[in-house]
């Protein structure tokens, strides 16, 4: 367990605490991951240093089209956001479904990403809704495009040790625009999904444009179907191309056999259904999401 625990007051002073203690510091939020880590003896950090009275870290506001969050922003915020409930449903019905109230309450989305779990459900929204993280280090602040936020099942582009998310970052949507967010699980709240889709696309004079289908876990990390994401753009919303789309999303992902989520024969088509599901959805005008057991 850590020795010592400490509050930054500005990102500044986060980066310099960690800094001072040389890669045995750790940065901590919620901690819903890495406080069981930590007493699992999967962690050696020495240091936690907590961000949550870092001023900012907490908002959702808009700002010249763009949808502006605090990498501090807990789950029960993101779900309980008016904002987000109207320019980003996509985000807050998938933080609506993780965990318990509990968890929902302290877990933050920066924690969701910092995870790098592949079936995390706000990780899963926030790439469908092609986000950037602000990641700010002792040699100045960079964007990421959450589409390239992970390399793998647990690790991610930002160093806890050395460097603190600030912001996150996506457009917008338009009145044109619909989002999907498609669940299976054992059950409604406390499990890690069995498959989890997120379609986000505008549907203008009956043809999709900026398509965007994401699907977990079927990989290391949250996957993109650009192919079939091209091969909607300007087609019309129709049930033909919408199944066709489905059957290119069924064999555009390769799922591994799961003993508790079943075999990658089974998830590779339940991930056909539910894209085909989302952009049913999508393509009739829904918002919301569902969750099914």
């Amino acid at each position: 367990m850590w020795r010592d625990y400490l509050f930054a007051r500005s990102v500044d002073e986060a980066l310099e605490l960690l800094a001072r203690h040389e890669g045995q510091a750790r940065l901590i939020a919620g901690g819903t991951d890495l406080v069981l880590q930590c007493q699992r003896g999967e962690c050696s950090a020495q240091v936690l240093v907590d961000v949550t009275r870092i001023p900012g870290m907490e908002r959702i506001d808009e700002r010249d089209g763009s949808i502006i969050l605090g990498a501090g922003v807990t789950h029960t915020q993101a779900a309980s956001s008016a904002l987000l409930r109207l320019r980003a449903p996509l985000l807050s019905e998938a933080c609506r479904v993780i965990g318990g109230p509990q968890v929902r309450n302290v877990g933050t989305l920066a924690g969701n990403l910092v995870a790098a779990l592949p079936a995390a459900d706000a990780s899963l929204a926030l790439v469908a809704l092609d986000g950037e993280a602000e990641v700010a280090s002792r040699e100045g602040r960079r964007w990421v495009p959450l589409s390239e936020f992970h390399a793998g099942v647990g690790l991610c582009r930002v160093d806890p040790t050395s460097e603190v998310m600030t912001t996150l970052r996506f457009r917008s949507l338009g009145s044109d625009y619909r989002a999907a967010h498609e669940r299976l699980a054992r059950r409604r709240v406390h499990a890690l999904p069995i498959m989890n889709v997120a379609a986000v696309a505008a549907v203008r004079e009956g043809r999709f444009a900026d398509v965007r289908i994401v699907v977990a876990p079927v990989a290391p990390t949250p996957l993109r179907l650009r192919q079939c994401e091209a091969f909607l753009e300007g087609r019309q919303a129709t049930p033909e191309v919408i199944r066709e789309a489905a059957d290119l999303a069924a064999s555009l992902v390769h799922p591994r056999d799961s003993l508790l989520r079943g075999s990658g024969e089974y998830r590779r088509a339940l991930a056909g259904v539910m894209v085909r599901r989302a952009l049913e959805r999508v393509a009739g005008g829904e918002q919301t999401g569902r969750t099914w057991t």
